[in-house]
């Protein structure tokens, strides 16, 4: 009999969310300069088999054969969702152009809701004080306690520095041999992508300020705040704050069909 997890787990699935314990992590990092080729040189309103024709058939992402034309489809895919049908991807893509600076940040969130291996990274990663050291056997020993009996002492070596890969793209890490917790700067599309997600989770109002998604970015509440003005400005959302409280909507993003969905896993909350 399938729990009440389960059921929210379902729903969040055909949101766009990927959960289990299998991800592109074990064998790539978050692939962020193949990603910045595919978009840039697609139409943002890309079906699932324009994507697969870039990469596969154009050879857009430049692989030297058509196995690896083919893995690098599947883990972006995996990674991202590649489909306009798929809420987070869509979300993704709307935001994708704004900014440039943004992309990297984005990419990670993504990211994130759709590699539970990588997922399973963010508490090593954000519990490491600004300036820390984070070694690669650090990371290894983290994966090895969260994923016992997974991986292989090679394997546990290639995923540890993918993941690490991975946070450095995104600027929460510095250093090439030798990793540096740092802060990256956070853009007011970023913001809007956490927001969005944490909406998603059936979040609304102040509790979409406090999600694990929010606390990625490190901020105080008032800068945050700041951000989600900021992207209200640019119409990336609707944000609302009187006396206090919170109102956050975000036109266009959901179909109907959607947001129904939304509110079935929020009810199995």
């Amino acid at each position: 009999m399938a729990t009440s997890t389960d059921v929210r787990q379902q729903d969040l699935t055909r949101l766009g969310f990927r959960f289990g314990i299998n991800g592109p992590h074990a064998a790539r990092t978050m692939m962020l300069d193949d990603l910045r080729v595919l978009l840039a040189h697609t139409a943002c309103g890309a079906t699932r088999q324009d994507y697969r024709t870039a990469i596969v058939a154009e050879n857009l992402l430049g692989k030297s054969t058509k196995k690896a034309r083919e893995l690098s489809l599947r883990h972006l895919a995996t990674l991202y969702g590649l489909d306009p049908a798929n809420p987070l991807f869509r979300a993704l893509r709307r935001l994708w152009s704004v900014d440039t600076a943004a992309q990297p940040m984005l990419a990670l969130t993504v990211a994130l809701a759709r590699d539970p291996l990588l997922r399973a990274s963010q508490r090593l990663i954000l519990s490491r004080p600004i300036g820390a050291p984070v070694p690669r056997e650090e990371v290894e020993a983290f994966l090895a306690e969260t994923f016992p009996d997974r991986f292989s002492p090679a394997s546990l070596k290639s995923f540890a520095q993918n993941i690490a890969g991975t946070w450095t793209a995104a600027g929460f890490l510095l250093g090439h041999r030798r990793k540096i917790r740092s802060r990256p700067e956070v853009r007011a599309e970023v913001v809007a992508l956490c927001l969005f997600i944490g909406y998603l989770e059936g979040r609304s109002g102040q509790r979409l300020f406090s999600s694990d998604w929010m606390s990625l970015l490190g901020g105080t509440p008032a800068e945050l705040e700041a951000l989600a003005r900021s992207a209200a400005h640019r119409g990336l959302l609707v944000f609302m704050n009187a006396g206090g409280v919170k109102e956050v909507r975000f036109p266009g993003y959901l179909s109907a069909e959607e947001e129904q969905i939304r509110q079935e896993a929020t009810d199995v909350v």
